[in-house]
């Protein structure tokens, strides 16, 4: 039987199943709907797109690594139970080493890649799904791969960090990793700061100058706001922040006694960019109570 667009949409409204795992189906029950529906219920499939719509803004950063590569990947749950679960933990490890085995650079083709269960991540993910009866996605990933010197860090499964270095060595790297994680510098270096940026703290600076500094000659002034924005800018970028392990110093300086550069830095935080329902419940149950 012709397994047809129409065949593998109505059975996707049927069962909530994934495009591909209908169409998978109903090609291994030759078009017959019914034994394809039953097939999904079995293999734990059915429905599991049902929760799709249900927000996930837990879960995981999980790190892989090898020599001169590492990956990181944000894995979401619903809740923070779930992303404390056994089952969720080790789907979570299995995605990162999958990640870092297989090369790839981006989410989709991570789904589809085939984890060392033989499942791809794509079914491994449907299948805990099934189990733990949350929506669980897998939402991002970061890689890097380099002759230079590359390290990372993870706080406490919530925020991970990639640093890849010019010269210096692992322990630096990882220190570095360490300090972008409590820091979380927005820029890498002044020259990454954006014009507008630079230009609107130009314009602050000027406002908070008194009415007396504001009649100094021009170049009196411009050295007073260039102080107070040059302080703006260090304290947004990792350079010039004071280095958390050693706050007499900053990034920058001890960068430069390693001659080491940083190439560049990556940084995760579970659920950042996730719009979060948060549920009154007291005032969902005097509301009932009123009616």
């Amino acid at each position: 039987m012709e397994i047809t667009a129409s065949l593998v949409k109505e059975l996707r409204e049927r069962s909530g199943a994934g495009m591909m795992e209908c169409k998978k189906a109903l090609n291994e029950t030759s078009g017959d709907i019914e034994a394809a529906m039953e097939h999904l219920r079995k293999t734990g499939l059915a429905k599991v797109d049902k929760k799709a719509d249900r927000v996930a803004a837990e879960g995981r950063i999980v790190m892989a690594s090898a020599p001169g590569k590492a990956v990181l990947v944000e894995v979401n749950s619903e809740t923070d139970f779930v992303a404390k679960d056994e089952n969720f933990l080790t789907f979570a490890d299995t995605v990162a080493q999958t990640a870092l085995d297989s090369g790839v650079n981006d989410v989709e083709a991570l789904k589809a890649a085939a984890t060392k269960f033989g499942k791809t991540v794509e079914e491994g993910r449907a299948w805990l799904v099934a189990k733990v009866g949350e929506n669980v996605q897998v939402r991002r990933m970061a890689r890097i791969d380099t002759a230079n010197t590359v390290a990372g860090y993870v706080h406490g499964g919530r925020i991970g960090v990639l640093v890849e270095l010019k010269g210096g060595d692992a322990d630096l790297a990882r220190g570095i990793a360490m300090h972008v994680a409590a820091m979380n510098p927005p820029y890498q270096s002044p020259a990454h700061v954006p014009a507008d940026i630079v230009a609107k703290e130009k314009e602050i600076a000027l406002a908070q100058v008194s009415e007396k500094d504001k009649a100094k000659p021009a170049e009196i002034l411009e050295k007073i706001t260039s102080g107070k924005v040059n302080k703006v800018i260090s304290e947004m970028t990792l350079t010039g922040q004071a280095y958390v392990i050693d706050p007499n110093q900053t990034v920058d300086a001890v960068l430069k006694s390693a001659k080491a550069e940083i190439v560049k830095f990556v940084r995760l935080a579970v659920g950042e960019g996730i719009e979060k329902v948060v549920e009154d419940y007291a005032a969902e149950v005097a509301k009932a109570m009123q009616v």
